[in-house]
């Protein structure tokens, strides 16, 4: 320590200034160390992209269906938020945009919704029916023989996808239908 007064003093007298102004005058602002670890109490964020779950690792946004027959969508990703909907028909099929630790932001057909609780949700792969009395067919073409009619608003089990045409199970009838028809498959999805 003696010696770094020393110097310390040795150079002030070589620039002109005293020990007690260096001690006294303001000290200017160095530029902070890149080099030097930082100290955190939490651990650092986690780096999600917009079309991956940070959860789940899953694609975003991405289909699933509702598990039971009930399920409460909620303003925000907890029990202590209030409930903005309610999702009364098991099988439903819905569109996951976010995740939030064991919440999920999803939306039906007519974009309502809000935040469920993962285990109200299944992997389950559903469509909705958009078109009135659609068509299914035995084939996936427009050629093929039709093989029943489908109203509006029926949910069915998706078994396939090709680039435009999906094959389900609608009420016992199996069949393949347009995608343009039903919601709840992503436009180019294809699904084995």
């Amino acid at each position: 320590m003696k010696r770094l007064v020393g110097v310390l003093a040795l150079l002030g007298a070589l620039s002109g200034t005293t020990l007690a102004a260096q001690e006294t005058a303001a000290p200017e602002t160095a530029a902070p160390e890149t080099d030097a670890p930082t100290v955190s109490d939490k651990p650092p964020e986690k780096q999600c992209q917009p079309d991956i779950g940070c959860v789940t690792n899953l694609p975003l946004p991405r289909y699933v269906s509702l598990k039971g027959s009930e399920g409460n969508a909620r303003r925000g990703p907890g029990l202590t938020h209030r409930i903005d909907w309610v999702f009364t028909r098991a099988g439903m099929p819905l569109k996951i945009t976010a995740e939030f630790e064991n919440w999920r932001r999803v939306e039906d057909f007519e974009g309502a919704g809000g935040w469920v609780h993962y285990s109200l949700l299944s992997g389950v792969r559903t469509a909705l029916v958009t078109l009135d009395m659609a068509e299914l067919h035995d084939a996936p073409g427009d050629g093929s023989t039709v093989v029943a009619q489908a109203e509006l608003g029926v949910i069915g089990r998706v078994l396939e996808c090709n680039p435009a045409w999906c094959r389900v199970s609608l009420d016992g009838m199996r069949g393949w239908i347009r995608k343009a028809a039903i919601w709840g498959v992503k436009e180019d999805e294809v699904v084995d």
